[in-house]
């Protein structure tokens, strides 16, 4: 597939703030299954902004505004193109050894109850069939339902909460893979869906998990498949905290409107081997 993504984030703000600095994990990279063909992350009176790869391997972003302001726009987009690899990852960045993603977070830290969840499923014998089972298991003990949950929502807060969204699937997941000794970790990115869609949904959330023969295997709780050509991989981390498309600080007492308009579109004429 040949998708574009055009993500658009504004901050309005109702007095001007003295300052903002912000992180920003906007930018797939290449990797088997993954061409990045052209990306580029702007902000409001920048052309270009300064990045790092960071400890996870992610291409991040650095955005501050040294002056007040009550508005800030933040742009990313480009083209990537896309092939199935029936959910395996290969050729990405990997500065980290697999075990380090059996670490638990203040979000992925498991109570009795999601241990107990975990166990359940350990009757499937092999990994990659505890994981599709536990895939399914997630899909149904929590059904996709906004407005429960938020960005601090733990694993075991969603599991007792029994709904969620695509963020609460990969929380879950990742904490009782983890629970079961099978290392996994969160990945953010964004998913065609078939239509055009512009609203903050076509941001997308699942999770990876290490498959002893195999490698690292995507799974998506919130569809109930692996991750497929539809899929575009654009930051790993422990949890949300750590993958976050977007983290910052602001100097000032002002009241904040955030909109996020995402774009997701398959170009399937450009699949002749035309560049962009």
């Amino acid at each position: 597939m040949y998708l574009r993504i055009h993500h658009e984030t504004s901050y309005h703000y109702d007095a001007p703030v003295k300052a903002a600095s912000q992180i920003l994990r906007l930018s797939p990279r290449s990797h088997d299954g993954q061409n990045v063909i052209g990306w580029q992350v702007r902000a409001t009176g920048r052309r270009e902004l300064p990045s790092f790869i960071d400890g996870f391997g992610n291409l991040v972003h650095c955005h501050a505004v040294n002056h007040p302001h009550d508005f800030l726009i933040i742009l990313a987009a480009g083209a990537v193109r896309t092939a199935e690899t029936h959910g395996i990852v290969r050729g990405a960045a990997e500065p980290l050894p697999p075990l380090f993603f059996l670490r638990p977070t203040s979000l992925t830290r498991p109570d009795a109850a999601l241990i107990a969840f975990a166990a359940d499923l350990a009757r499937h014998g092999a990994p990659l069939a505890v994981l599709h089972a536990l895939m399914q298991a997630v899909h149904q003990r929590l059904p996709y339902r906004t407005g429960v949950t938020g960005a601090a929502t733990t694993a075991a807060e969603a599991l007792a909460l029994g709904a969620g969204v695509c963020q609460d699937h990969a929380h879950v997941f990742i904490t009782a893979s983890r629970a079961l000794g099978i290392p996994a970790r969160y990945i953010g990115g964004y998913l065609w869906t078939g239509s055009e869609t512009m609203t903050s949904e076509a941001s997308h959330a699942w999770a990876e998990a290490f498959v002893p023969d195999l490698g690292w295997v995507g799974f998506d709780p919130s569809n109930q498949t692996c991750v497929t050509e539809a899929h575009i991989r654009v930051s790993v981390g422990l949890d949300y905290l750590s993958a976050a498309p977007s983290r910052g600080v602001r100097q000032g007492v002002a009241g904040e409107t955030l909109a996020v308009e995402v774009r997701v579109t398959d170009d399937a004429t450009r699949l002749d081997g035309a560049t962009q």
